[in-house]
């Protein structure tokens, strides 16, 4: 495919850009071709990012809410102007194909709006402190205050909107930010830097910093830098833990995404269409793919075929043309690594219903399996690729147990209309969030967002980040003032 070649993107030092001395180039995972450059930060342009964020923290903290809600607002209306290019960046850099690009594009959009509404209604509460004799004549006032700068650590998957859930919040609780980006996808990131530059904020509040992961460590141990948020693998994340346990931590990590699927829920087409969809959108590279699908006994059979003919009607090819639907993963590496693992099932015992055939390099047709055994990885790990593993289950509760049988606990998605399973489900699933009558791929932008076991700590969704990022401080007060 052809690529116009982008100018050399800068990067973003406290507010303004610089070039590193060491350039690289942003490859298409479709075809490996060049679209766009930009450099690696030095150690002393690290250093003055870091130092600068410091610097302004107090000034960050005192800005009038309306200073920051309009620079949010800013950001989210030229995103809106420029939502096909950034669209077209998000797949040149990602190999996501153009109709999520697009949808990412609007979901970033809809960040940055919650993120300028909730600075202006970041408020405290009173609360009355006279329920006991002792504190009669008192009130509290109990506000939230920045805990400092934030390092934001983000993925490839979502190169644009991951990137708006740590800038948004930080901006929008007054904390500086340093950006760190997925190496494989800094474009996006930078974009934002640029738009960022246009607002009236102090230049120092925003950082964003393409740095090798083997150098990331310099960032995350620096004590200037309170607050790490960080989405992406679960080995990171625990070396990250390991690293700073004094610090303030908040990881989004891996998930291994299950539907559950009654015996008597109606919509059997509609469950099978978004089971399809979602275990494949992105080629599966997002932690709320869905990946392993338990079906009642009664309904195991058609449904089963009912998903492997959706799954069988999503083209693959280049994720520029809008009719595709599963595009690349995000390098060969990627690829070969998910295909040895359904190799491996297959040679366990696994049944092909479709798909399972040679990648073309970083495209791997999307594959459904069955009669998977219990220690397989794609059934014990995080494909994190366009697989799909199915199960039949004696019963609801049995499928309730089968998910929870995992180190992970994200989301799950429960397709019943039964109210009774409805409850029983969202008090028994081990998980972050439960989706009722979809997929567990489903995320609104203002919802508290995360997962529990392996899965992460804390929540992300803007004001949930927002309350990660700062810390109470109670005022006691005489009620006669």
């Amino acid at each position: 495919m052809s690529q116009r070649l982008r100018p050399v993107s800068p990067i973003w030092v406290a507010g303004r850009p610089q070039h590193g001395e060491e350039e690289f180039f942003v490859t298409h995972p479709f075809d490996d071709s060049p679209v766009g450059a930009t450099s690696w930060a030095t150690s002393g342009q690290v250093e003055a990012a870091v130092a600068a964020a410091a610097g302004v923290a107090r000034e960050a903290a005192a800005l009038p809410a309306h200073v920051r809600a309009e620079a949010l607002e800013h950001v989210r209306r030229r995103l809106d102007e420029e939502a096909e290019t950034c669209a077209e960046l998000v797949t040149a850099e990602s190999g996501k194909p153009i109709s999520w690009a697009r949808a990412e594009v609007r979901r970033a959009v809809s960040t940055f709006r919650w993120a300028a509404e909730e600075a202006r209604r970041f408020s405290g509460t009173l609360q009355r402190l006279d329920t006991d004799a002792a504190a009669e004549g008192r009130v509290a006032l109990v506000r939230r205050f920045p805990r400092g700068p934030v390092l934001g650590i983000s993925p490839f998957n979502f190169p644009l909107n991951l990137v708006a859930h740590k800038i948004g919040p930080a901006i929008a609780a007054g904390c500086p930010i340093v950006v760190k980006p997925a190496p494989a996808t800094p474009l996006s990131a930078l974009h934002l830097g640029a738009l960022f530059s246009e607002t009236d904020l102090p230049p120092a509040m925003l950082s964003v910093l393409p740095v090798p992961n083997d150098r990331a460590a310099q960032l995350v141990e620096d004590p200037r830098l309170p607050v790490v948020s960080f989405t992406g693998s679960g080995p990171v994340g625990a070396q990250i833990m390991r690293q700073v346990p004094d610090k303030h931590v908040t990881l989004e990590l891996g998930g291994n995404g299950a539907a559950l699927v009654a015996a008597d829920y109606p919509r059997r087409d509609w469950a099978a269409e978004r089971i399809a969809t979602f275990g494949n959108y992105q080629a599966g590279q997002s932690c709320i793919a869905v990946q392993r699908v338990f079906i009642e006994a009664g309904a195991f059979a058609d449904m089963a075929e009912r998903i492997t003919d959706h799954v069988r009607s999503l083209p693959t090819g280049d994720p520029s043309d809008p009719a595709c639907k599963v595009g690349p993963m995000i390098s060969v590496e990627a690829a070969e690594r998910v295909e040895s693992w359904v190799a491996d099932a297959v040679d366990g015992g696994a049944k092909v219903l479709c798909g399972g055939s040679p990648r073309s390099g970083a495209t791997l047709e999307p594959t459904v399996l069955a009669e998977v055994r219990q220690d397989a990885l794609v059934l014990r790990e995080e494909v994190f690729g366009p697989v799909l593993v199915l199960q039949s289950v004696d019963s609801f509760e049995a499928g309730l147990a089968a998910i929870n049988d995992s180190r992970y606990g994200l989301q799950a998605g429960v397709f019943t209309e039964r109210l009774p399973q409805v409850m029983q489900a969202h008090r028994d699933l081990e998980v972050g969030g439960v989706v009722i009558g979809d997929v567990p791929s489903f995320r609104a932008d203002q919802m508290p967002y995360g997962g529990v076991k392996a899965s992460g700590v804390g929540r992300e969704g803007v004001a949930s980040a927002m309350d990660d990022y700062t810390t109470e401080r109670v005022l006691i007060l005489p009620d006669t003032l």
